[in-house]
């Protein structure tokens, strides 16, 4: 390694793949390939390859813009930053510290996420933050918090996937989502494995599986609870296991036994051999895994269904065993981290509940408040939105754009568009941006240092390579111009390492606690899993997560990695090395090493036992009528990523996906009197898009798909349903009622 190479991270999802930059003649960076991380080992999808050219000046903000006029024009920063405190205190004056709104981003670094939710509770006094990550995996971790105590994406690094019996893979399509994911189901089919995919689409994902299942939207709940009928009825449930290790499954089974195969079969189109089958396929390997995404998450019932699927797991005997269980294959780059730090609405850092004194006082201490001056939970992401214009009068927004990302987004644009104020940090003049006062120019990842957490509760280090343009800050940086203006001068550094050591402390004895990890640790190991507490708590108020390094043993011998694709991981050890092997970490310095797997001796409960949740199927928020007799449900394609913001930028991804289009099945299309790229017009209780007609067997008869990546007449979001589940408050993006017509000329 040169000292013109930068070891980094990709700034994309949540695998948050590891590559190598290097200066590119004329200027900038380019991407090279960087082996030694395990989860990608040097693969990327085109977004990562591409995405140095988010870098350029020509299509990034260089300068702050402020509306004059009803028009954007450049400012300088005194000017820029002066307007947005002067909007958030007038505001804060006239209308109380509550109708400020502050709304953040799954793709913040740790730092970010951390100063943001402080910002908001000591500069502000508000209540009312959340952020996108809201939209992304919120039912998983309601549903694993309930379950287990404790919510991390992935309990076990994604190693583990190939060495596994059976998967299911429920609501993901990996090979467009996480292509070089992908590689360790291949490999669990190489080793002998089986792969099964639980999706309405035989997507790209799906072609590769022993077996697919395909749904109607919102139905994988009565789809799992028919495959716990079966497992009880075919006596496949692991007594010894359930009476052993959790609590609450007579109920819990009781309710599955109202759901007999004939039943779900009716509900899902899933037939009673396929669940069978299913049933047959997990089950019999002595280690099987549950994977799930966005489509049973991005539901009404979301929190339910994936519990379900955790029920199905722990009857079975898989979570907290080796090489099995439950986990979620979390969406954007921090999604984890970033709900961790205190940007969402109920949480501190630490993953500490807002609404727990013992938590309010160690936060409060770590900031040198009073505990009573930190504000109650706020708003969930949708309800913040859906108050703009009313309750909350001004918004600071940054790292999201939900005029293309919301759900009912039309609905969303009005009310952003009817803010007393509104300033959004951004890289690029996204189409929230463009309705801003005030846009303010931010660095991007490689021109900044900070930490991210994948998938897999990884935390990692991304380093800068070059200097952002002249007339770009930081978002630390915007944040402490902003306090100082707002009369806090101290407690908002602009160096990220400086605000890590904050965030450690602060997270010290919480649930996801980091008071152990150190940017040297995860330069020198490539990461460190979460739980990670020092080995001296500097509170003294360390709590039992029900993980520790002792969750590292009991795992069998692991083949080590062919040379030039290890490296170092968590605790010394190798992701190819013996788990079972003393952690260097224990011997030289004694730190505490990580939890790369949880749950191995107990879980993070207050008994230490998983809880199964009795669940009970029940329709989506909106079905099919005859006025509107379709089922819609969206997604993501491989050139793209979320809002489109920036991949729409590049021009190489533009050409592989350049637009919005309507997937449906040719029986669907040949009563439209549709051709394959013929305009159609989808109309929902909320609105309509128009887009091209993609014409296919590997979609239902009765859905259609759309991507949601662009604005326009083709937003896929303008249709979505805002209907939100009760217990996490994810908006049910993966289903809602439509009409499909063809667009005639005249």
């Amino acid at each position: 390694m040169t000292a013109s190479v930068t070891p980094t991270h990709c700034p994309y999802c949540a695998l948050q793949c590891g590559m190598n930059l290097t200066p590119a003649p004329g200027g900038g960076v380019e991407v090279a390939e960087r082996a030694d991380f395990p989860v990608n080992r040097g693969a990327l999808c085109g977004k990562g390859r591409t995405a140095p050219a988010l870098l350029s000046s020509r299509v990034r903000l260089t300068s702050p813009l402020v509306r004059t006029g009803g028009v954007l024009v450049p400012a300088d920063w005194d000017e820029a930053l002066s307007r947005v405190a002067e909007g958030l205190a007038r505001t804060r004056a006239d209308h109380g510290p509550d109708a400020c709104g502050v709304f953040g981003g799954g793709g913040l670094t740790n730092e970010k996420a951390y100063a943001l939710g402080k910002f908001a509770r000591v500069v502000l006094g508000t209540s009312q933050i959340d952020y996108n990550g809201r939209f992304c995996m919120s039912s998983a971790a309601a549903a694993g918090v309930r379950a287990f105590g404790l919510d991390r994406g992935l309990p076990f690094p994604l190693e583990d996937v190939p060495r596994t019996g059976c998967v299911i893979l429920v609501g993901s399509n990996l090979a467009e989502t996480m292509p070089p994911a992908l590689r360790f189901v291949t490999e669990l089919r190489e080793n002998g494995g089986t792969l099964i995919v639980v999706d309405p689409r035989r997507t790209r994902t799906a072609e590769q599986a022993d077996l697919h299942l395909a749904p109607r939207p919102g139905t994988d709940l009565a789809l799992a609870l028919g495959m716990l009928h079966l497992v009880v009825a075919e006596g496949r449930t692991d007594e010894a296991y359930v009476r052993d290790r959790t609590s609450g499954w007579e109920e819990a089974r009781a309710a599955a036994m109202a759901h007999w195969p004939e039943y779900v079969e009716r509900i899902t189109g899933v037939s009673v051999p396929e669940l069978r089958a299913a049933v047959r396929m997990f089950c019999e390997p002595e280690n099987a895994m549950v994977l799930t995404a966005r489509g049973p998450e991005q539901q009404s019932k979301g929190t339910d269904t994936v519990g379900a699927w955790i029920n199905l797991c722990l009857a079975t005997g898989r979570p907290g065993r080796p090489l099995s269980g439950y986990g979620c294959l979390t969406g954007q780059g921090n999604g984890q981290g970033g709900r961790e730090h205190g940007q969402k609405a109920d949480q501190l850092p630490g993953y500490r509940k807002l609404t727990d004194p013992a938590a309010r006082r160690h936060v409060a201490e770590v900031w040198g408040v009073d505990p009573a001056s930190l504000p109650g939970p706020g708003r969930s992401a949708y309800e913040l939105l859906d108050a703009l214009g009313t309750d909350i009068r001004s918004l600071l927004l940054t790292g999201s754009n939900p005029v293309v990302s919301a759900p009912r987004a039309a609905h969303v644009e009005e009310r952003l568009r009817s803010l007393d104020f509104l300033a959004v940090a951004d890289v690029v003049l996204s189409e929230t941006a463009a309705l801003a006062d005030v846009v303010l120019p931010v660095a991007q990842w490689a021109e900044e240092t900070g930490t991210t957490t994948n998938l897999e509760g990884r935390v990692l280090l991304r380093r800068r390579a070059l200097a952002p343009p002249e007339g770009v800050r930081s978002d630390l940086e915007v944040l402490h111009g902003l306090a100082a203006l707002l009369g806090v001068e101290k407690g908002f550094p602009t160096d990220p390492e400086e605000v890590f050591e904050e965030l450690r402390r602060a997270s010290a004895g919480g649930p996801a606690d980091y008071s152990g990890i150190t940017y040297r640790r995860l330069a020198e190991e490539n990461g460190v899993f979460w739980p990670c507490p020092a080995r001296e708590d500097p509170d003294g108020d360390a709590e039992d997560t029900g993980a520790g390094p002792e969750d590292r043993q009991g795992l069998p011998e692991h083949p080590r990695t062919a040379p030039g694709t290890g490296g170092t991981g968590p605790g010394g050890t190798s992701p190819g090395a013996d788990p079972d092997a003393p952690a260097d970490g224990d011997g030289s310095g004694g730190h505490h090493p990580g939890t790369p797997r949880l749950f191995l001796d107990r879980f993070a409960t207050e008994d230490g036992r998983a809880r199964f949740v009795p669940v009970s199927h029940r329709p989506a928020a909106e079905e099919p009528d005859d006025e509107y007799p379709v089922l819609l449900t969206t997604g993501r394609v491989v050139a793209q990523y979320q809002s489109g913001a920036q991949t729409r930028r590049v021009d190489e991804l533009n050409t592989a996906a350049p637009g919005p289009f309507v997937e449906m099945h040719p029986r669907l299309a040949a009563r439209l009197g549709a051709a394959d790229g013929d305009a159609v017009t989808v109309v929902s209780r909320r609105g309509r898009a128009v887009a091209p007609a993609r014409i296919t067997t590997a979609i239902r008869p009765d859905t259609v798909f759309m991507p949601f990546h662009w604005p326009g007449e083709g937003r896929a979001n303008t249709l979505t349903n805002p209907a939100l589940d009760p217990v996490s408050r994810m908006p049910e993006f993966k289903t809602c009622a439509v009409r499909v017509e063809a667009v005639r000329e005249d």
